[in-house]
């Protein structure tokens, strides 16, 4: 089943409003390194697993 990141659903001081969708490993990769050039995180299996976990189903 394909996944979904959400921006808008994590409030932030650039008002993003991103959505990822695809495969699970896909839509991680891609939100990592969104996190990364956009708010400034640090990539690290921490990061990653948090955003694996606020994964949704994309609802078809």
């Amino acid at each position: 089943m394909r996944k979904v990141a959400d921006c808008r659903e994590h409030p932030s001081e650039s008002q993003c409003t991103l959505t990822i969708s695809g495969e699970e490993d896909e839509v991680v990769r891609a939100a990592a390194e969104h996190a990364v050039s956009v708010h400034g995180h640090t990539d690290s299996p921490e990061l990653r697993e948090q955003i694996r976990s606020m994964l949704k189903d994309e609802k078809t």
